[in-house]
């Protein structure tokens, strides 16, 4: 990779995490999946070339489980979500190059392969280990036919996960009090003999991979404790019928391991995209494989969009694989915060989601969610969906905003002059135009979808506040050729608005394109097609958006209330699946309290206001970061539980409110003194509304 900015001469590929074909989408899921699209369709649109490429992730034991529960086959359970997802992408302008899945042929000979290279060069070996064993059935249980506790932290694990506690990896073996998942009773450990990929081999590659990987802060800051601690080996062979087989002999009765071969489903369907078009349009080795010479550039531009629940996957294993099989690293990461429902988690068990049908069933045009799970926070950021914030978004943004300013500019000009009048673009607009341009490509650079769908909302404020001040409809009369030049000017900003807008808003930007009477495809024109003269005669337009009434947000509200008041009742179990979806998913608000304490009580808490002055991640633990915070009288070291929550950089500076008199602590080995206050599962700090300074008593 060149690491020069977009465009580079080299063809790039963005991906994004697998979706588990384990259950039914819903709209948390899909926050990767129209970023991964806008992104690539915002670096064709600055000249890059590029390929957007997914699959179905169709291994591992949660598959197999709840296949055997319904009578069929994994095969059969599986591909029968995969045909579900690959239905549903396009009904939300999500337009894969190539969507495969880990099960295909193309994917299963190029995981065998990268298998045997990584045993050719020395960095697979064989390890005695214990396997937990279901003795009434007489099988072993991989990963999540296994739950217990986790060693590290004392909660709830299963099998590979620690998912109600600090969220570490867990290899075979390490659960305790081990159950199985099929009988309920207890399960016990057995010597078996797997495959370990050395991972440690690759810590020093590792060290400077994450120091050059671009992409989001979270991303490079979350796995520096793995890379710079002792790097753990890593199994990657189960005891299992489902899955790719491991490729060699002595292990014919073990599969790999669902995230050997689910990372590699990317260049395999890079590999697909590139046999369906030809090489000479597309090359996926000179992506995947090409390290270049002296006189060649160094391969292709590699893009990764995932939730961040599975930043190490991406940043420890998958970019060691690489490099021990002779692959291209990833040139950036992008990994997304959770999505929120009105505020709190989604709860899949109580079926408190918005699910990718009930979107479309409402009658929604998808670019509307596209635009408001996007532009809502920082990609980093969690987002709230509701459909109140969808409402608010659509009505201000685009319909007041953007659908607004196109609208009254096309229709005054066909009315007028029959389409673009005969007249120059101002300096002004032609030097407005180009600084949107610059705005986008800053946002592909810095991998900011949000900066995306933010440029054309930013260029129709300018073009609303333009023609509102110049006021064309009172210059027809006496200054007709200034009117013209008003008009003129609009006209082409609505165009520029188009072609800004189709990263994100890509149905809606064909539909202003085909309103200008434009030939080409809005779709395949760069960026500076922007500034190109728009047709000098077009039609009547029509409205790109429609308000959405309160009457509809309420019944749509009362709807998803009734749902899952139904639903809190049943006893269904929650998904279970190798990778999260990006979004939060817990149960609900807990309940009141009814304990209630004194004002007296409350008066002896100290609380203030505090200003972190640095924060940095406490080595050996998961979760905690160690915090300087300035509390006016004087700076405290405070640990939280915040270093997976929080891009640490980013808190230096934050106002947060603190606990100033709680009894010191030690935690890892490190003081504790006092405590910062945040909310839910995500650590949402709170702060102040106003800026209190440093040592402000909260009362």
């Amino acid at each position: 990779m060149s690491h020069d900015d977009f465009p580079t001469d080299e063809p790039a590929v963005v991906t994004c995490g697998l979706p588990y074909a384990n259950g039914d989408l819903h709209v948390g899921h899909l926050r990767t999946y129209v970023s991964g699209d806008a992104l690539s369709r915002a670096l064709e649109k600055v000249g890059q070339q590029t390929a957007f490429v997914c699959g179905s992730d169709m291994h591992g034991t949660p598959i197999a489980v709840n296949a055997d529960k319904q009578g069929v086959s994994p095969e059969e359970f599986a591909l029968s979500y995969h045909e579900q997802y690959e239905a549903t992408f396009p009904k939300f302008n999500v337009a894969f190059d190539n969507y495969g899945h880990t099960d295909d042929e193309t994917n299963t000979e190029l995981t065998q392969d990268i298998v045997r290279k990584l045993d050719e060069g020395g960095h697979i070996y064989e390890k005695e280990i214990k396997v937990a064993w279901d003795p009434e059935a007489d099988t072993p249980l991989p990963d999540r036919y296994v739950e217990g506790t986790c060693p590290y932290c004392g909660e709830r694990a299963r099998g590979d996960e620690c998912d109600e506690g600090c969220g570490r990896h867990l290899e075979p073996g390490e659960v305790e009090d081990p159950v199985s998942a099929i009988t309920g009773n207890p399960a016990e450990y057995r010597d078996r003999t797997h495959k370990f990929f050395r991972v440690s081999d690759f810590q020093a590659y590792l060290q400077d991979f994450i120091d050059r990987l671009e992409g989001t802060a979270n991303a490079r800051n979350q796995p520096r404790e793995w890379i710079e601690g002792e790097l753990q080996d890593w199994c990657i062979t189960r005891d299992m019928d489902w899955g790719i087989d491991y490729p060699g002999e002595g292990a014919e009765d073990l599969v790999l391991y669902v995230w050997v071969d689910a990372p590699i489903e990317y260049a395999a369907s890079t590999k697909q995209y590139s046999e369906r078009v030809g090489a000479d349009e597309y090359d996926w080795e000179r992506v995947w494989k090409n390290h270049g010479t002296a006189d060649e550039p160094d391969g292709g531009e590699i893009v990764h969009i995932i939730g961040q629940d599975i930043i190490q996957h991406h940043t420890v294993f998958w970019p060691a694989m690489l490099r021990g099989a002779d692959f291209n690293e990833p040139r950036a990461v992008m990994a997304c915060g959770f999505v929120n429902l009105a505020g709190e988690a989604f709860s899949t068990s109580r079926n408190r989601a918005v699910w990718a049908d009930d979107y479309l069933d409402a009658g929604f045009d998808p670019d509307l969610f596209r635009y408001q799970i996007i532009t809502g926070s920082e990609f980093t950021a969690d987002v709230n969906f509701s459909w109140d914030a969808l409402q608010e978004r659509v009505n201000n943004d685009l319909v007041g905003t953007l659908g607004n300013f196109v609208y009254r500019s096309l229709l005054f000009a066909e009315r007028n002059y029959d389409g673009t009048p005969d007249a120059d673009v101002s300096e002004e607009v032609d030097a407005e135009i180009k600084s949107a341009i610059d705005a986008v490509n800053d946002a592909v650079n810095d991998y900011s979808v949000r900066g995306l769908g933010q440029a054309p909302i930013e260029l129709a404020k300018f073009g609303n506040e333009y023609i509102q001040h110049n006021e064309p409809w009172k210059l027809t009369d006496d200054e007709p050729e200034r009117a013209a030049q008003v008009i003129r000017d609009c006209v082409q900003l609505a165009k520029a608005c188009a072609v800004l807008m189709e990263p994100v808003l890509p149905g809606k930007a064909e539909a202003l394109w085909t309103q200008l009477g434009e030939p080409s495809n809005v779709h395949e024109v760069g960026l500076d097609a922007a500034l190109d003269a728009p047709p000098a005669t077009f039609g009547e337009p029509d409205e790109l958006f429609e308000r959405i009434e309160d009457d509809r947000v309420a019944e749509l509200n009362a709807q998803l209330e009734e749902r899952v008041a139904a639903a809190t009742g049943d006893e269904s179990e929650s998904d279970d699946s190798d990778e999260d979806d990006g979004a939060a998913v817990t149960d609900d608000l807990e309940p009141l309290t009814e304990d209630r304490i004194s004002f007296d009580d409350f008066q002896s808490l100290d609380i203030r206001v505090g200003e972190i002055l640095s924060a940095e991640g406490i080595d050996g633990a998961d979760k905690l970061a160690k915090l300087e915070v300035d509390i006016g009288v004087e700076t405290r070291q405070i640990v939280a539980g915040i270093k997976q929550l929080h891009d640490l950089e980013d808190l230096v500076g934050k106002r947060i409110v603190v606990v100033a008199n709680l009894e010191k602590a030690e935690l890892f080995g490190v003081e504790s003194n006092g405590m910062l206050l945040a909310a839910g599962e995500a650590a949402d700090l709170l702060t102040t509304y106003d800026d209190a300074v440093p040592g402000t008593k909260v009362q």
